[in-house]
């Protein structure tokens, strides 16, 4: 099965960010990633709610909203109408995570759970069955253009027998530091999600990048 491309418009330029969406539209690139920051519990701030409502109305790829924020309860639903496809809570920031993961199926999105290179595989194992997608940090979450953490692939490889000693269908994503070099022993370790954000966003060719990651 060919990988999932989410390029993150973290990286893009956001004086042309109709640009930046039409040019992931005609890319091979499977998903849109959007990266919220609120300054709380990351060192740093990104976009809102009204930035995800006018990425919606320019893409034609699902937006896969990851929430780098605390108290995310109160926010989910305003991202789900804003048009989120999926939406990611960290688990460090929520102490009832069960709970959170049935407010985000209530709202009819898929259920994402990220975890800090820090955090465990083992957080997971009580609820793994009711995830759709784990975001696996392969930097500090907080900032763009990091180096990415080689311990990562050790922690795909835990996460996969998890989910195929559960029966669970979540899949991995993977996001920071991915690119070329590192991209296919990803895949080969477990992953089915890349994101790419300066990778693709740097690039002259931005489309040729999408395309040789999709291929690989």
């Amino acid at each position: 099965m060919k990988p999932i491309i989410a390029p993150s418009i973290l990286a893009a330029d956001f004086a042309n960010l109709e640009r930046e969406i039409t040019m992931i539209n005609e890319s091979e690139g499977d998903w849109i990633h959007v990266d919220i920051m609120d300054g709380v519990f990351v060192p740093n701030l990104s976009m809102g709610i009204p930035v995800v409502e006018a990425v919606k109305r320019h893409a034609r790829k699902p937006l896969d909203v990851h929430l780098m924020i605390v108290q995310p309860e109160r926010f989910v639903e305003a991202f789900q109408k804003a048009g989120a496809a999926t939406i990611s809570v960290h688990a460090e920031a929520c102490p009832h995570l069960h709970r959170n993961i049935q407010q985000l199926k209530q709202l009819g999105v898929q259920a994402g759970v990220a975890l800090n290179p820090h955090t465990p595989i083992s957080v997971l194992q009580h609820v793994i069955s009711e995830i759709d997608l784990v975001c696996v940090m392969s930097v500090n979450p907080g900032f763009g253009g990091q180096k990415f953490i080689e311990g990562t692939y050790q922690k795909i490889k835990e996460l996969r027998r998890l989910i195929s000693e559960t029966g669970s269908k979540a899949l991995i994503e993977i996001d920071g530091g991915v690119n070329q070099a590192n991209a296919k022993p990803l895949l080969e370790a477990g992953a089915d999600v890349l994101v790419a954000g300066n990778f693709v966003f740097s690039s002259s060719q931005p489309k040729e990048v999408i395309r040789q990651l999709k291929a690989l």
